[in-house]
């Protein structure tokens, strides 16, 4: 008995469960119905941007150059420091041309001579216009020229000291000092003590003992590529942001635009100045790398939506508004101002209407 119903009850089992498994793929293929998530308009402010690359700079920087060419002998300021104007920054030790100096000593030999001669003509005259044998007129102009003669020997003489050590014993002009001809910060000083300097002249633009700038007045120095030059204007406001400072934030305005485009990485970029505003607190320092954010547009309070759940449809601009739950109808809309990924919204729907989003929309959770 037991044998003749094992057979059947094996049939019976490899029969139900073919059976499950066709009703399990049945229900695994059997579409599911998609759920449309939506999305209400929302209020915000719209801001339409360019973003600059570029570096806070001072907006005047001076470079301090000496007069006379020789070896540092001492160094009086260093990077950081604020000097006022006139302040010593550094004393040169002259090294003298040999040619120069043996050339300012032929002059004062010569001019020596031509004093020595004048005098003693005038002192002769002088005689002769004692016993009153020439008139005073002739005897005013022998005088006045050995009165020339002197004042070329001390100009020679003083060139020649002038020369050799940097100052003169007959004159207030000391050469081989340098001094600040600005206030403010020094911000680099590119030499040291006992390096040699050249003095700037019609060949040569000297060596920088140092650069002076000040820190109270900055800019900020960008680029703007050619496709958004068009669109900018002096005025212009500008969010600035300085990568050093982390999420530091500062405002300006926009002061310049290069009426020239320069070249770079095969593409025309102009170069744009901004006037900034400190903020108290807050150092900064030369050559900050920062980007600017230049505000072309706004929409402060705009009445808004995502730009993906937009429809464009022969020319028209639609979206899907839900009028019973997961039942849509298209409303056509009137666009505004744009940021790239929100959107104004002027007309065609209000704050309170549920949107339709696509269910491709990785943002949509």
């Amino acid at each position: 008995m037991i044998r003749r119903a094992f057979p059947i009850l094996l049939s019976v089992s490899v029969f139900m469960t073919f059976l499950a498994t066709l009703v399990f793929l049945y229900r695994k293929s059997e579409a599911q119905p998609i759920v449309y998530q939506t999305v209400q308009p929302v209020v915000m402010d719209i801001v339409r941007k360019t973003v600059a690359p570029g570096a806070l700079v001072p907006r005047r920087e001076v470079v301090i150059k000496p007069r006379v060419s020789g070896v540092i002998e001492k160094l009086l300021i260093e990077p950081g420091q604020v000097v006022k104007s006139g302040a010593l920054v550094a004393k040169i030790r002259i090294m003298p041309n040999m040619v120069q100096v043996d050339t300012a000593e032929a002059k004062v030999r010569q001019a020596e001579i031509s004093y020595l001669t004048a005098q003693s003509e005038a002192e002769r005259f002088h005689q002769l216009f004692a016993q009153n044998l020439i008139s005073q007129t002739e005897n005013n102009q022998y005088r006045l020229a050995a009165q020339l003669r002197k004042a070329e020997l001390d100009a020679a003489e003083s060139n020649r000291d002038l020369l050799i050590q940097g100052t003169s014993r007959k004159s207030t002009r000391v050469a081989n000092v340098v001094t600040s001809s600005v206030e403010g910060t020094v911000l680099d000083v590119p030499v040291k003590e006992g390096g040699s300097v050249i003095e700037a002249n019609t060949f040569n633009e000297g060596t920088t003992i140092a650069s002076v700038a000040d820190m109270s007045d900055m800019i900020f120095d960008g680029r703007v590529d050619e496709s958004e030059v068009g669109k900018i204007r002096s005025g212009m406001p500008l969010a600035i942001a300085v990568g050093a400072l982390g999420s530091e934030r500062f405002e300006g305005k926009l002061e310049y635009i290069a009426p020239k485009g320069v070249e770079k990485d095969g593409t025309i970029e102009f170069e744009v100045k901004a006037a900034l505003l400190l903020k108290p607190g807050v150092m900064i320092r030369a050559n900050y790398s920062a980007n600017a954010d230049i505000i072309l547009e706004r929409r402060d309070h705009a009445l808004s939506v995502s730009e993906s759940v937009l429809i464009f449809d022969k020319g028209q601009t639609f979206v899907e508004v839900e009028t019973k739950p997961q039942r849509f109808e298209r409303r056509r809309v009137q666009l505004g101002l744009s940021d790239g990924i929100n959107v104004e919204i002027l007309s065609g729907i209000d704050a309170s209407v549920h949107i339709k989003k696509p269910a491709s929309d990785p943002s949509f959770h």
